[in-house]
């Protein structure tokens, strides 16, 4: 049986980032906590946002927590109301801990809202797309054809893959689909893959839909 790697895990020195960069020995289960909190909180929040990922930076007192959506402007609101709002949220979860120091304060927040301007080439956003069509009860074969011909018309994708499993149509046998075309070379280090996993939340069950979206070597 193959040994099978989570492909961002795989290519984090080479052509990936870590979305939590900091670093430090006395307060990592401190910061790991506040980091699970805060993304289940923006994912719950910004679910009909369109939201590609959440990345969390952290220096000498400083926070920064970079938004990537594809529908900024709902984020913002209307004169960056909704910015500010979700901003006092984030804060609150930044709790000073009991055994700091009363000198200490609290980490000084900043939020970055970033827009993606090409849906088709966000496999995490066409993972979103494809599971949004399963729930509304969707031809499974249609949608991954249909998504497969949008994503291949972008110029700077050169292949991709789409796998779905589950009670496929409601079927009472789970089973698994996929779709791919172009290159998409797992095991070179060099290749930028874009990878995600996403769930559809159906009434016969839950569909899960993996995406790869290749663009390319980066050297």
């Amino acid at each position: 049986m193959a040994h099978k790697v989570q492909p961002k895990s795989f290519r984090l020195r080479d052509s990936q980032d870590w979305d939590s960069r900091w670093l430090t020995k006395k307060k990592t289960p401190q910061y790991l906590e506040e980091d699970f909190k805060i993304r289940s909180f923006l994912d719950k929040k910004l679910k009909d946002c369109s939201l590609e990922h959440i990345e969390i930076e952290r220096f000498a007192g400083k926070v920064s927590v970079i938004i990537s959506s594809a529908r900024p402007g709902l984020i913002i609101g209307r004169g960056g109301k909704g910015a500010e709002d979700l901003k006092k949220e984030i804060e609150k979860i930044l709790v000073k801990p009991a055994f700091a120091k009363a000198s200490a304060g609290k980490e000084e927040l900043r939020l970055e809202i970033r827009e993606i301007r090409n849906i088709w080439a966000s496999a995490s956003l066409v993972g979103q797309m494809i599971a949004q069509q399963l729930e509304k009860r969707m031809p499974f074969r249609r949608v991954i054809k249909q998504t497969m011909e949008k994503i291949m018309a972008n110029k700077e994708v050169q292949g991709a893959r789409i796998e779905i499993s589950g009670r496929l149509d409601g079927n009472e046998i789970a089973r698994r689909e996929w779709l791919k075309k172009g290159r998409l070379p797992r095991q070179t280090l060099r290749a930028v893959i874009d990878y995600a996993l996403t769930e559809a939340f159906c009434t016969y069950g839950v569909i899960g839909i993996k995406v790869w979206i290749y663009k390319g070597e980066r050297f």
